[in-house]
């Protein structure tokens, strides 16, 4: 993007790097979801949204043991405190991805069984749902930035130029970031559909 029309204005400078904060956070999270979705190949991420109930609370999986991959239909979990093992393989088992985990007690060997052409199909639908959640995330923070450019129209902080060209600037800013999305959701949903 070109030099920040908002930038430039004193009143919407802060405005403005809030909403870019925000915005880019929201595409980080978008990025963070696509790498916990299941592909055809094991990865440590499919973990991340693992929770196992530890001393009453529920801990992300990856801060309960060490995490490998040792080859691409395997990942070994070598928990911290051996005593979870058994809450470590409930809370893959009760996890949305079909694993069937297997200890010898030191070790979980979580098997990542091969996917199938509906299971595929399954995982691009939820990739399309999430994709549409973090669309509307974007939209409602265009809409905050827009209501603050407005708020600053109506107290006369800035002139109406500046309001029509700091609302068109928004609304690039949001157009760019949900191509970006929806860029990263193409390339996921290509490599769920490889064979």
């Amino acid at each position: 993007m070109a030099v920040s029309i908002m930038a430039g204005i004193p009143i919407l400078k802060e405005a403005y790097g809030q909403l870019k904060t925000r915005m880019d956070k929201a595409v980080q999270g978008f990025q963070a979801t696509l790498a916990s979705v299941r592909t055809g190949r094991a990865s440590i991420h499919m973990l991340d949204q693992v929770r196992v109930s530890y001393y009453g609370t529920d801990t992300p999986l990856s801060q309960l043991g060490q995490l490998t991959v040792p080859d691409p239909n395997m990942i070994l979990i070598q928990p911290f405190d051996p005593s979870i093992i058994h809450e470590i393989e409930k809370a893959l088992r009760v996890s949305d991805q079909g694993f069937n985990p297997q200890n010898d007690g030191k070790i979980v060997r979580t098997p990542i069984p091969p996917m199938t052409e509906e299971r595929r199909r399954e995982v691009v639908k939820h990739l399309n749902k999430v994709l549409e959640e973090y669309r509307t995330i974007l939209r409602n923070l265009r809409r905050d930035g827009n209501d603050a450019i407005k708020k600053a129209a109506k107290d006369k902080a800035i002139s109406a130029d500046e309001e029509k060209r700091s609302l068109e600037e928004i609304q690039k800013l949001t157009d760019d970031e949900i191509k970006r999305i929806e860029e990263m959701s193409k390339k996921k949903e290509v490599e769920v559909m490889q064979i």
